[in-house]
């Protein structure tokens, strides 16, 4: 046993011995080629090079979205504490120079970095290769600080400069609740920022050492990938004009009633309505042009509410009612809050009737100024009644009592139907994050069927809600011959050379109306404008069609109401959706101005020439062009001649009538509704 014993300890020592001995023979063989190894790995550490997020521009190209370099200020303190002791060898004070003079250049060149950061970091730190002193700084200041340390008298050592990016928006606070912001480590917080966040991102690249077959430390490098571009439909023009609109709107609200009202709602500073909403919508496509929301905020400075808030207000809150504060702002009324539509629902409720044969255009109707449904007797806004109507006159005067005496004719399973046919209840697909769920919102048709005070109230946009992509989305369809667009915001991506990687080309979801409903709800759309509640929407020169709408808001009875326009122009032939909500004005009797329609005439007034959209006398010119072109083909001398080609029919042409298909008819348009009502 003791033999054996000791030949495992035998054997364990010539083995030792032998481990011994490779070790010597490669540290004197090879010994230089592993330290380059080590020190490789210890100096040449790999370092992350930072891609580029893409940017986000508007329909012409305009940069709304980018990402600039920054550099974050890197001391080494070995390399720096290493060229001081070696100076300081050569000759005595040379190392306190070096010190000195980083120091100074540091302090001089980087407001932020202080002298005594620095000197408690060499002291407390010295082998430490990875201090940050600053960061982002500008790339002004980086190559500032590069050029004047740069010379070879400079004494500046031990310091380095991280690249890395930070977002800008040029614009600042427009279109800030569809553009969104994205926070530090490229993550979109809201808006296409966040929606489109894998898209804009792209793949960090990597610089790290290696050793050559020559035993030499050498830098190899893979390139970032920047990240992809967002082409959207906004146009910055249209938005901007939509937003000087919406602010000069709430500026008057707040110039008028010193904001009492509000403030103590709030809890806040001044704001001329809770909040003010608009879309604008190429009927033809679903692309969105501007959405702009009050109130808004700096993308820049996403968490400043001081223009909304006292320090003192801010102070008093906890966390979380500052972050619901943020919130609020943040939100994008027109995709993130469901509300009762009100009166503009009114026309998808026609829509349903025409389209089902349950009403016809010749039906009338008699409103005494209410009706008795069950056991509720439910009031028109207009006490003292419309009298007898045609079914284009209810539109016209928005006449809750009309419309009520219309559902009861189409019932309670076609309502249901094309509710669901408008896409009601069921998210539209826009590709902004956040988008509300209404689907609980709105009563099933059995629902309806046992309860016909919910089915009357329905008629007129009443106890169900929506949201505003809904709204624009189904009125867009009713102009536009039927056909409902999935509505859009992004047109196009790019790459980082610029080429287009993915269209995204209009979507047509489904078919709502026919052409034939779409023309005379035009045509009635074009009435409420000219002789009924929405005159305050009129555009001097353009023909306008719409609707207003009032919904008293829940609790009911404490005056709070939600007020809105919808139109399109030309009516004829749309080429712009306009949907405008003020949500509370601050206003004594929030339904006693056309407030809405106001926004509309004013954004309207501005957009269309910028548009190129048509004047009625371009129209008219065009239609005469066109007639007399037919006339032509056909033989026929408009001037009262005749051409040498004979022909026996000649039509009866009227040179006034539109290219679209005729001049409409308002001859049934008498003018019951007030002029500045909003209903």
């Amino acid at each position: 046993m003791q033999k054996r014993l000791g030949a495992i300890f035998l054997l364990f020592c010539l083995l030792a011995v032998a481990l011994i001995g490779r070790l010597m023979y490669i540290n004197y063989v090879s010994g230089a080629k592993y330290e380059k190894i080590v020190l490789s790995q210890q100096n040449y550490n790999s370092t992350v090079i930072p891609f580029q997020r893409g940017n986000i521009v508007d329909a012409k190209g305009t940069v709304l979205a980018t990402s600039v370099d920054v550099y974050n200020v890197i001391l080494d303190a070995r390399e720096l504490t290493d060229a001081s002791a070696l100076a300081e060898k050569k000759k005595s004070g040379k190392g306190k120079e070096i010190v000195d003079e980083t120091v100074k250049a540091l302090t001089e060149h980087f407001s932020e970095i202080q002298e005594d950061q620095v000197r408690r970091e060499l002291q407390e730190n010295p082998n430490k290769r990875y201090i940050v002193l600053a960061k982002k700084v500008s790339n002004e200041k980086m190559t500032a600080f590069q050029k004047d340390t740069s010379g070879k008298n400079s004494k500046v050592n031990g310091i380095w400069f991280e690249k890395q990016y930070t977002r800008q928006y040029p614009y600042g606070s427009l279109a800030a609740s569809v553009i969104g912001f994205a926070s530090d480590g490229n993550s979109g917080t809201i808006g296409l920022e966040r929606a489109y966040n894998d898209v804009l991102n792209g793949t960090n690249g990597r610089s790290y050492g290696y050793v050559n077959s020559d035993n030499n430390v050498e830098n190899t490098v893979e390139e970032a990938k920047d990240g992809n571009t967002l082409v959207t439909s906004i146009d910055v023009n249209i938005q901007s004009i939509v937003e000087s609109s919406i602010k000069s709107f709430n500026d008057q609200m707040i110039e008028a009633r010193g904001m009492a009202k509000t403030r103590e709602a709030m809890g806040g500073s001044a704001q001329g309505s809770l909040h003010t909403s608009v879309l604008v919508m190429n009927p033809n496509t679903g692309e969105i042009l501007a959405n702009a929301n009050y109130p808004g905020f700096d993308l820049n400075k996403p968490r400043d509410v001081s223009s909304y808030y006292t320090p003192e207000q801010l102070s008093a809150m906890s966390a979380q009612d500052q972050l619901q504060v943020l919130n609020n702002i943040w939100n994008n009324f027109s995709v993130s809050s469901a509300y009762e539509p009100g009166s503009t629902a009114k026309v998808l409720t026609m829509a349903a009737g025409l389209e089902t044969g349950t009403v016809s255009t010749s039906d009338t109707y008699d409103c005494s100024g209410g009706m008795q449904v069950g056991d509720y007797y439910i009031h028109c806004w207009n006490h003292e009644g419309h009298g007898h109507q045609t079914m284009q006159q209810v539109l016209q005067n928005s006449c809750n009592v009309g419309m009520m005496q219309m559902v009861a004719k189409i019932g309670p399973e076609n309502f249901s139907k094309y509710q669901a046919r408008f896409n009601l209840g069921q998210k539209t697909g826009i590709d902004l994050p956040g988008e509300v769920s209404t689907a609980s919102l709105l009563y099933t048709e059995n629902q309806l069927a046992s309860n016909k005070v919910s089915l009357a109230t329905n008629a007129f946009g009443q106890n169900y809600n929506v949201n505003m992509m809904q709204m624009a989305s189904a009125f867009s369809s009713v102009v536009n011959g039927g056909n409902y667009y999935e509505p859009h915001v992004v047109s196009s991506i790019k790459d980082e050379q610029g080429n287009t990687v993915k269209t995204i080309e209009p979507t047509i979801m489904k078919k709502t109306v026919s052409r034939e409903t779409s023309d005379t709800l035009k045509t009635f759309l074009k009435g409420v404008v000219e002789e009924g509640t929405g005159k305050k929407a009129a555009v001097t020169g353009y023909s306008v069609g719409g609707k207003t709408g009032t919904a008293e808001k829940v609790p009911r009875g404490n005056g709070n109401y939600l007020l809105s326009f919808i139109g399109a122009a030309p009516i004829e032939n749309p080429q712009v959706v306009i949907y405008v909500v003020v949500d509370q004005p601050d206003a004594q009797d929030q339904t006693s101005n056309s407030y809405a329609s106001q926004i509309f005439s004013n954004i309207a007034s501005q957009i269309l020439p910028y548009m190129n959209v048509p004047t009625v006398n371009d129209q008219a010119k065009a239609a005469a062009d066109q007639a007399a072109r037919q006339a032509k083909e056909k033989g026929v001398d408009l001037s009262g001649g005749k051409t040498n080609t004979a022909t026996t029919d000649t039509p009866n042409l009227n040179p006034d009538e539109s290219a679209a298909g005729g001049r409409s008819d308002n001859s049934s348009g008498t003018g019951y509704g007030r002029s500045n009502a909003v209903r």
